[in-house]
């Protein structure tokens, strides 16, 4: 391609709405524009790096015996109403109704669909079998934000397992975690498997790879130590034990006049100190309410408090909710003596003695409170999210908090959908079972992003080779003149003869301006040709990701820039 033929429109500018760098350098470099909020269009240099990607993981997933197809993105409400998905993902599903009255929704996933396909199957001699697609999925974000990392259209690689058991899904799932591994490394990220809640996919397990990045909206507990790894979701900690003193025998009510917060009644003359406490929420559980109770200082992960109840749907219960159940307002609750209500508990307040909680009476509390005696636990949950320096469950080390990007997620769905649509199989004594699926997500836009924020620098993008829209450039500084655009033309045509995706920089601009466009787009080579080398017989050679420059024989360019591109491209076959 010559760049005078092509649409490559570069902006000096910043995006003023742009906080993400992908977002700012995708933008700025001419791979995407924002056609509304959540949605982008990709340009050319965009599409030629998500095909580079698509190729990626078409070729992973083809090692893993994987077969391609692709599914429909409107889909019957009946198919989601079946897996009880139609109710319980709530706003972020877009649902519309036909011409005549059907209810129709934008696929966010394709766990149903697929799930019915597999209704064809019959014998467990067809399996296992893994199935995937790269289709566009539809998500209502309620802040769409940071340019492809977080919209509402999308294209992801969704791939399906069918397997008999559970054993043969725990190698299916092993499968894609290996070929995920190897996806994202061939693109240039290095990834950080760590484990997940579930969620609205239900399952027994799930995997999250993440990236490392302040743009990142995912925070992540891991160990430096051992390498444990969790979403905040889901991540544990060994809490060391608290010691409690004998406590009083019975509760004893203290005027709290003010006091509605933990911190308040720790700096109150006589109250406590914050680990001394028993936090009380009151959550509606699918419209019922529920008392939670945490230690004073522990925050409340709602994901934990989803998955712990299986409940669809939670939020907080409201002030006058909360006074129709209690009997008080927020900052004077407790669970002293409550009989009515569910009280889900954090293990860290079991067998705990002479605490500190409210009375369910406005501007009083209760000291002296011991767990087992006083307090009727309907359940006890992890509820509560980690901090970083607490020990690692797994070998004591302080843990970090780390800001992560999702790029791929794996789940053990087993037969939650294959039971909902009927998927079954007859197993080797004639008896009908439920397949067992899992299911595995790759976001391609969001792994493009991923990749420009872990590189860059302040000159724009530094693509890694296997994606980069154009694996060189030859840049011709005087392109009117004829020895300068003849010699660069060479160049140009002897890379393509050996298979280099290159691109010709023929426009009539001044160098500078030819340098810092390469550099932005991040072109992994730049070949240089001007008429003060040629003078020499030489030109420069460039490469993006050290700035290193040195100069060759003309005639020995194209020959040395293949040659480092072929054994580069080595370490990503297939592509």
């Amino acid at each position: 391609m010559r760049w005078s033929e092509s649409f490559l429109p570069t902006l000096r500018d910043e995006p003023a709405d742009a906080e993400a760098v992908s977002h700012k350098l995708l933008v700025r470099a001419g791979f995407v524009r924002q056609l509304m909020s959540g949605a982008y269009s990709l340009l050319p240099l965009g599409q030629r790096v998500w095909l580079k990607v698509v190729a990626i993981v078409r070729h992973e997933m083809g090692a893993i015996g994987a077969q391609e197809f692709r599914l429909p993105a409107l889909h019957p409400a009946e198919l989601w109403q079946r897996s009880g998905r139609w109710t319980s993902v709530g706003e972020e599903m877009f649902r519309l109704v036909d011409r005549k009255g059907a209810d129709i929704a934008l696929g966010m996933t394709h766990e149903e669909v697929f799930a019915a396909i597999a209704t064809e199957l019959r014998s467990y001699k067809q399996l296992p079998q893994i199935w995937y697609q790269i289709q566009t999925k539809f998500r209502d974000e309620p802040r769409p934000k940071s340019g492809l990392l977080r919209v509402r259209e999308f294209t992801m690689k969704d791939s399906y397992s069918f397997d008999l058991d559970a054993s043969g899904l725990d190698r299916a799932f092993q499968r894609h975690f290996e070929a995920y591994r190897r996806i994202f490394l061939r693109c240039g990220l290095d990834t950080l498997a760590v484990e997940a809640s579930v969620g609205a996919m239900g399952g027994s397990a799930s995997i999250e790879f993440m990236v490392p990045s302040a743009a990142g909206e995912d925070r992540i507990a891991c160990c430096g130590s051992c390498g444990y790894a969790a979403n905040v979701e889901k991540a544990t900690s060994a809490l060391p034990a608290q010691s409690d003193g004998p406590g009083l025998a019975a509760p004893e009510p203290f005027a709290t006049p003010g006091v509605r917060t933990i911190e308040a009644l720790a700096r109150m003359s006589g109250g406590a100190p914050a680990e001394r406490q028993i936090k009380t929420l009151v959550y509606l559980l699918d419209g019922t309410p529920a008392l939670v109770l945490l230690r004073g200082d522990h925050a409340l992960s709602e994901q934990k408090l989803l998955d712990g109840t299986g409940a669809r749907e939670l939020r907080p219960a409201s002030e006058a909710e909360i006074r129709a159940a209690l009997g008080a307002g927020p900052g004077s609750l407790g669970a002293v003596g409550v009989q009515r209500l569910q009280i889900l508990a954090d293990p860290a307040l079991e067998s705990r003695r002479d605490m500190v909680t409210g009375a369910n009476r406005d501007d009083f509390h209760l000291r002296g409170v011991d767990v087992a005696r006083d307090l009727r636990v309907s359940r006890w949950l992890d509820l509560r999210e980690v901090k970083a320096g607490e020990p690692c469950p797994m070998c004591d080390a302080p843990l970090k908090i780390e800001i992560s990007i999702e790029v791929g997620h794996i789940f053990k769905l087993g037969t939650r959908y294959s039971e909902a649509l009927g998927a079954q199989v007859l197993d080797e004594a004639g008896a009908s079972r439920p397949i067992v699926m899992g299911s595995y997500g790759i976001g391609i836009e969001r792994a493009m992003a991923a990749v420009v924020e872990r590189c860059h620098d302040a000159d724009g993008i530094v693509w890694p080779l296997a994606i980069a829209p154009f694996e060189a450039v030859v840049t011709v500084v005087n392109p009117k003149q004829p020895a300068t655009s003849d010699a660069a033309g060479a160049i140009y045509d002897a890379l393509r003869a050996q298979g280099i995706d290159v691109l010709l920089d023929d426009r009539d601009e001044r160098p500078g301006v030819k340098f810092k466009d390469a550099d932005l787009i991040g072109f992994p080579y730049r070949i240089t040709v001007g008429p003060k080398g040629l003078e020499e017989g030489k030109v420069e050679i460039t490469r993006r990701k050290t700035k290193s420059s040195h100069s060759i024989d003309v005639r020995k360019a194209a020959d040395a820039v293949a040659e480092s591109i072929l054994e580069e491209r080595s370490f990503s076959p297939g592509v």
